[in-house]
C-alpha cells in the first residue's frame, strides 16, 4: 500500500544514533524542503522529559552534529519534535505513546533504534496499543540479531505485527552517494556491463578501514568483532552490488532479487582463505594509541581486523576472487572497491621495451567520493629504447563533478524513503539470512580451526597474513 507518512516515531531517541545521524539528517531534510509540510516527529526512550526538554536535547545535538550551513529553519524543525517517555519492556506506557502520535492523516513510519533485545516486547507494546496498522511502517536499525537463529528471532517478531512490504532494514551504506553510483555506473553506461565478467577482471577488493577503536562501543564490539560488525552487512551489500545481474527494473523487488541471487551464490570459505587480527598498541597519524586489550580493560579474543578470500560460484564470477579486509586502527580511514581488470591477451609493444600494467577502476566511498580508471598511455617524447608506455587516470571526483551538490548524510536518503514508502535502498529479510548463514559458516569454520586473531601493530595495514592471503595469489592490496 503506497502512501506518505506524516508521523515519525524515533525509539532510542536520546540515544547516540540520534544525536548524531537521525536528528540532524531529519534537520537538513527539513532545511531543503523535502519533509512533508505536516510531518510531525515523536522522540521516544527511557529518559523523563519533557517536550521542551527534548527539543533542547535536539537543538544541542544538531549545533553539534549538523553543519552551520544546513541548519537554516531550525526553529522550524524543533517545532515539528514531541517527546513521550516510555520503558518500552513493559506494556504501560504504549497506549499514552499512542494518543501523543495522534491519528495520522496518512501513515506512520516507526523508526527502532535501540537495542535487538528490546525489539520482541516493543512490537508487542505496539501491536497492544493499536500502532501496528495497514498504515504503519517498521523500520529496524542493526544489528539484527548476532547469527541466523538469533536473526530468525528477530525477524519472526516483527513478521507477527507486520508484512514483509511494511519492513524497512537498514543497512546505512546502501544511503551512501557512492554506493547508489554504483548502480548508475554499471547500469546507466555502456561501456563496462561487456567487459563484468570472469573474461576480463582478474580480482576484486572491498575495502573498510577504520582509525578508530572502540569509540564508546565497548560493550557492543566485543561480542560482535568486526566480522559481525562490518563484513556480515555493509560489505556483503557492497559485494552484492558489484556483482549483481542487471535488474529488469530499479525498484526494491528487481534490485532486491538480484543481490540475493549473489548472496546464495556465495561459497563456502574455505581454510586458510580467512585471516583475523586484533590490534596492539602503535601509533595512528603519529599519536600513540593503545591496543585493544587496554581499551577494553580486559582480554578479548574478539577480532578487530578480518580478511576473506571470496568466491561466487555462477557463470559471471566463476574463477574470480573477492578480496575483502576490514579493521580497527589502521593507517587511514577508506571504503574502496577495486576492480582489477586482466592484462591484454598480447602486447604489442613488448618489443619496445613497454611495460605494461592493467586496467583499473577504483570507486572511492569514503571519505573522498570519486570514480578512478587507470589507463595506459605513451609518455610524450623520443626515447632510443623504444615507445615508453604509463598508467595514467581517469578522474572523476563526485564533488568536482557536481559542484553545487550538498554532500549529505546517508541517513537523509534512507529517512526519505522510509517515509515515502521505497524499499530498494532497504534489505530484505532474504538477504539477511543469506548474508547471516555465510557469516555463521565462517565462524564455525574458526572455531573448528582453533583459529584466533592474530596481532597487529596499530597504524599498519593488520597482520602479515593478510597480506599473505592475496599476495600467494600474485595480487597486492590496493593502498
Amino acid at each position: 500500500m503506497s502512501f506518505t507518512a506524516d508521523r515519525l516515531v524515533l525509539f532510542g531517541a536520546t540515544g547516540d544514533l540520534a544525536q548524531r545521524m537521525l536528528l540532524p539528517s531529519l534537520c537538513a531534510l527539513d532545511h531543503d524542503d523535502l519533509l512533508a509540510p505536516d510531518l510531525k516527529i515523536v522522540g521516544t526512550a527511557r529518559s523523563d522529559l519533557s517536550d521542551a526538554e527534548f527539543r533542547d536535547f535536539a537543538r544541542a545535538a544538531l549545533e553539534k552534529f549538523l553543519p552551520a550551513n544546513r541548519r537554516g529553519g531550525m526553529a522550524e524543525f524543533l517545532n515539528r519534535l514531541s517527546y513521550q517517555p516510555l520503558d518500552a519492556t513493559t506494556l504501560e506506557g504504549y497506549e499514552e505513546l499512542a494518543a501523543k502520535v495522534g491519528e495520522p492523516e496518512r501513515g506512520i513510519a516507526i523508526f527502532l533504534s535501540t537495542a535487538p533485545s528490546l525489539f520482541e516486547p516493543t512490537i508487542r507494546g505496539l501491536q497492544h496499543a493499536g500502532l501496528d496498522g495497514p498504515h504503519v511502517r517498521m523500520c529496524l536499525e542493526k544489528p539484527l540479531g548476532v547469527d541466523l537463529e538469533t536473526s530468525r528471532e528477530i525477524n519472526d517478531a516483527v513478521a507477527a505485527a507486520f508484512p514483509e512490504e511494511r519492513i524497512f532494514r537498514i543497512d546505512h551504506y546502501l544511503g551512501k552517494e557512492t554506493v547508489q553510483n554504483l548502480l548508475a555506473l554499471r547500469f546507466a553506461n555502456i561501456l563496462f556491463e561487456p567487459l563484468w565478467n570472469a573474461s576480463h577482471i582478474d580480482h576484486v577488493q572491498i575495502t573498510v578501514a577504520e582509525t578508530v577503536g572502540l569509540e564508546g562501543r565497548v560493550a557492543f564490539y566485543d561480542d560482535a568483532g568486526a566480522l559481525r560488525d562490518m563484513v556480515q552487512n555493509h560489505m556483503l551489500q557492497l559485494l552484492a552490488l558489484v556483482a549483481m545481474e542487471p535488474p529488469g527494473n530499479f525498484n526494491a523487488t528487481s534490485v532486491r532479487d538480484e543481490k540475493v541471487k549473489v548472496l546464495r551464490a556465495l561459497r563456502r570459505v574455505a581454510e586458510g582463505e580467512t585471516v583475523t587480527g586484533q590490534y596492539r598498541a602503535g601509533a595512528i597519524q603519529s599519536k600513540a594509541v593503545p591496543g585493544y586489550d587496554e581499551e577494553l580493560g580486559k582480554d578479548s579474543d574478539t577480532e578487530t581486523y578480518v580478511a576473506i578470500k571470496a568466491h561466487v560460484d555462477n557463470w559471471r564470477w566463476k574463477g574470480v576472487p573477492f578480496y575483502m579486509r576490514t579493521g580497527k586502527r589502521l593507517p587511514e580511514r577508506v571504503t574502496e572497491i577495486v576492480v582489477q581488470f586482466r592484462c591484454v591477451p598480447h602486447s604489442i609493444f613488448e618489443d619496445k621495451g613497454a611495460r605494461m600494467q592493467p586496467n583499473r577502476l577504483v570507486i572511492g566511498i569514503q571519505p573522498e567520493e570519486n570514480v578512478h580508471l587507470s589507463l595506459m598511455a605513451k609518455v610524450p617524447g623520443l626515447d632510443r629504447e623504444g615507445i615508453r608506455l604509463r598508467s595514467v587516470p581517469l578522474d572523476i571526483s563526485m564533488p568536482d563533478a557536481f559542484s553545487g551538490a550538498v554532500r549529505r548524510i546517508a541517513y537523509e536518503r534512507l529517512l526519505l524513503d522510509l517515509m515515502e514508502g521505497d524499499q530498494t535502498l532497504f534489505v530484505r529479510r532474504d538477504e539477511v539470512e543469506a548474508q547471516w548463514e555465510w557469516i555463521d559458516a565462517i565462524r564455525a569454520g574458526w572455531a573448528e580451526q582453533g583459529l584466533t586473531p592474530r596481532p597487529y601493530s596499530a597504524g599498519t595495514w593488520g597482520p602479515s597474513a593478510a597480506i599473505a592471503l592475496a599476495e600467494r595469489d600474485g595480487v597486492t592490496w590496493h593502498e
